[in-house]
């Protein structure tokens, strides 16, 4: 007997229809999102309503395509062999990006272990698989995959996949899975019948836009997240490569990527094993390079050019809570201090936060960890608003931090909020360096480039 689950909060009826038997109906849950039923059987559809059989949401594997029945894989049946493999350091990594359906004349999982030798001699030692969950066809980029938790069936389904992960790890090959986490494919995508996978408060150039932030999107985002940690867990992945990341828009206190850079991070110290978070993004936007921890390289791609920048990768030493690079996520919102009068940006470089003031524009969301607190008033900077104040202890330096619900030090001044979100920051003057004192106790912080940036005055006589 299998347990199956499915969450359809928009149905009033769920079947499931095991092979060619007669549809056996499912029992909802008490708020009537999920429905289970514990019933014997390989290949199933899922009736909504009495309407047409539709596969899984999160079918592992899809035989016979899109439009065809799911099938249950059991993932511990698979003979691992790579038992003692640990991972690749990110910043020695040689990446190759490899498209499954051309990089062979067969086109298959298994015909790629073939030449896998090749790549060792280009002096390769990470593969990066272009996407191979399930979309419309046989052959396709993979970048309008619909069924995101099944190995396409024409490359070899799961079992192809994991022998071709096994293989690469008995040659000291790491294996990166290209996800699309941004929008799906529009032939075989049948999401919105389920339940509101989808908004449209936002767009893509591609699709619709997921919903990361609206009306039951707890659920839209543990399917994502989910499926990221079932290709690092059960597919033995050694890391992702987040596809256009400046298109998942998300405005909840905790973007969905963060969210999965955590998790991600907590699933690398049960597996004891290096896994990377590498993220594609055009926005060129400083909170998604901002490092917590430690850091290394990613490539990233803008048209046909290819750059790296800082990357932060999730191994067992060093396990940051999130992990960006052009990169993968927000940080949290920031309380800011409430006085009109305050407008300091720390950044560490020149940084987006010191362009935001300087156009009249504030970030939708707080600014990294490093970068601590942005102030501002509740609205945005007016013309007419009063330079920014400078918190002075007698004749020293600048003081161009200041902390929400935290007295300063140096000039006694608390910021307005009555929040202790984060630690007053001091610039050393000379060095450059700080000191961050919480609750009297000063502990040394990374050296930072400090911007303070002026309001301009109203014209007048």
């Amino acid at each position: 007997m299998t347990v199956f689950r499915l969450w359809a909060p928009r149905a009033r009826s769920v079947d499931i229809v095991i092979d060619s038997e007669a549809p056996f109906p499912m029992q909802p849950s008490s708020d009537d999102e999920w429905w289970t039923a514990d019933v014997a059987g390989i290949r199933y559809r899922y009736r909504l309503d009495g309407g047409v059989p539709r596969p899984d949401p999160r079918s592992p594997s899809q035989p016979e395509g899109i439009d065809g029945p799911s099938q249950v894989v059991d993932h511990g049946a698979f003979g691992w062999t790579d038992q003692r493999w640990t991972g690749v350091p990110l910043a020695s990594a040689v990446i190759y990006e490899l498209h499954v359906g051309t990089f062979t004349p067969e086109a298959t999982f298994d015909a790629v272990i073939d030449q896998l030798d090749h790549l060792i001699d280009l002096g390769v030692n990470a593969v990066e698989l272009m996407p191979v969950a399930e979309f419309s066809g046989r052959r396709g980029w993979g970048y309008d995959g619909v069924l995101l938790y099944a190995p396409h069936h024409a490359y070899g389904g799961p079992d192809g996949l994991k022998r071709l992960i096994d293989a690469c790890h008995g040659r000291g090959l790491a294996v990166i899975m290209d996800v699309v986490y941004n929008h799906l494919g529009p032939a075989g995508n049948y999401l919105a019948e389920y339940g509101p996978y989808f908004t449209d408060r936002y767009s893509t150039p591609w699709g619709q836009a997921v919903n990361f932030d609206g009306p039951g999107s707890d659920d839209v985002r543990r399917f994502f997240v989910d499926n990221a940690l079932m290709w690092l867990r059960d597919y033995h992945c050694d890391g992702l490569r987040l596809d256009a990341v400046h298109a998942i828009l998300d405005s909840s206190a905790v973007h969905v990527l963060e969210q999965l850079a955590d998790e991600v991070s907590s699933l690398a110290g049960h597996l004891g094993r290096t896994v990377w978070l590498i993220a594609e993004s055009n926005s060129n936007d400083p909170r998604l390079v901002r490092r917590r921890k430690s850091a290394g390289t990613v490539s990233t791609r803008s048209g046909a050019t290819t750059s790296t920048t800082p990357y932060m990768s999730c191994s067992r030493a060093r396990r940051p809570a999130i992990t960006r690079t052009s990169e993968v996520a927000w940080p949290t919102s920031r309380p800011r201090c409430a006085r009109s009068s305050c407008t300091t940006v720390g950044t560490l470089a020149s940084g987006a936060a010191g362009t935001a003031v300087r156009s009249g524009r504030w970030p939708e969301r707080g600014l990294s960890p490093i970068a601590r607190h942005t102030t501002r008033s509740a609205t945005a900077p007016s013309a007419s608003a009063s330079p920014p104040s400078r918190h002075r202890r007698g004749s020293g330096s600048p003081r161009p931090w200041c902390s929400p619900g935290r007295a300063c030090r140096c000039c006694s001044r608390r910021g307005v909020g009555g929040v202790d979100a984060v630690p007053v920051l001091h610039r050393s003057r000379r060095s450059g360096a700080g000191s961050c004192r919480v609750g009297g106790s000063p502990q040394r912080v990374r050296r930072l480039r400090v911007e303070t940036r002026r309001r301009p005055r109203p014209a007048g006589p």
